[in-house]
């Protein structure tokens, strides 16, 4: 049985997530509440390109934190915010390493690689890992409400494509020769996790000062994944959680994604079956409906195995307003 108190108590980091359209925004803003209530102090976040935590809470939000409710910040990324952000402190960084006759041609290589495929997702990650790093002292708990199951495991194995992004980036300085050769490790397929394997002691040898000040950044903003990298797979501290309806395709994506996690050593608390059909009514259509629901659950109890799952019900209406949150909350920790 998946034990939700336990969870939003002594985890530091929850993620939410699972296929569209089966209500992990709204478990994850109901958990967020309940966390709050308990007096734990909770930063919300939506990775979502397409945001609806505003719509569940019916209040605005953006992308800087918003006080919702006492104990309660939320958050809703932007991606091109973010890359905007991150591609500005890029130039600001690079600029100091080429002539002015190259600044042009550095702005519009960053330009395009604004456009380059991962963009986003990278820098989602960056400002995902500063909230992880920085935000200890303020927060007691990060709850993320993922994308769609897709965007959030590419996601999750961005230490990787972030590194090739660095890589491409050091290709635009007429030193990236050079670096390049020192910074390999940096490279896909390398191990980022083994600090042993960790060239930093070799990386700046030779260098002058100004490419030893851009090694020292990248080598820094390594470092950052690796902590990410850390935080997702610590168990004590980290756990993710799958919402899903008992209908065929979000089984499937769910018993997919389960798999991925565990294979990149992600911990999964459990899973969460929402909209359950009512019992009290035995019309023929609702008998049928509530017999094909539970060949599907008994489908999920085959395919997602040991993990502990919880079933919540079907509600009249749509959750949305602090009041029918508060009441989903409850429903959500009483089950």
């Amino acid at each position: 049985m998946l034990d939700i108190q336990r969870l939003i108590a002594e985890k530091r980091l929850l993620m939410v997530g699972g296929k569209g359209g089966v209500g992990k925004t709204t478990v994850a803003a109901a958990l967020a509440l309940a966390s709050a209530d308990a007096g734990r102090r909770v930063l919300l976040i939506s990775t979502d390109p397409a945001h609806s935590l505003a719509d569940v809470f019916d209040r605005p939000i953006g992308n800087t934190p918003t006080m919702l409710w006492p104990n309660l910040m939320a958050l809703e990324l932007d991606p091109d915010t973010e890359v905007d952000a991150y591609l500005e402190r890029v130039f600001a960084q690079m600029r100091r390493y080429v002539g002015p006759d190259q600044l042009q041609e550095l702005q519009r290589q960053l330009r395009l690689s604004s456009q380059s495929p991962g963009a986003q997702e990278a820098a989602l990650l960056e400002r995902i890992s500063r909230l992880i790093d920085d935000s200890e002292k303020d927060y007691d708990l990060l709850i993320f409400d993922t994308a769609p199951t897709g965007h959030t495991l590419r996601l999750l194995s961005l230490p990787e494509i972030m590194a090739a992004w660095t890589d491409g980036l050091l290709k635009h300085n007429k030193r990236s020769e050079k670096l390049g050769k020192a910074l390999a490790h940096l490279t896909p397929g390398r191990s980022i996790d083994n600090p042993m394997s960790n060239p930093e002691e070799h990386a700046l040898e030779g260098m002058d000062q100004r490419s030893r000040e851009l090694t020292e950044t990248l080598l820094a903003r390594q470092r950052l994944f690796q902590r990410t990298r850390r935080v997702l797979n610590d168990a004590d501290c980290t756990a993710f959680l799958f919402v899903l309806t008992p209908e065929r395709l979000p089984i499937l994506e769910t018993e997919r994604a389960v798999n991925s996690l565990r294979s990149a050593s992600v911990p999964v608390a459990g899973a969460i079956i929402n909209r359950l059909l009512p019992e009290t009514d035995d019309s023929d259509f609702w008998t049928h409906r509530r017999e094909r629901q539970q060949r599907q659950l008994d489908g999920i109890t085959q395919r997602l195995g040991d993990i502990p799952l919880l079933r919540l019900p079907l509600f009249e209406d749509d959750i949305q307003g602090l009041d029918q949150l508060q009441v989903f909350s409850r429903q959500l920790i009483q089950s």
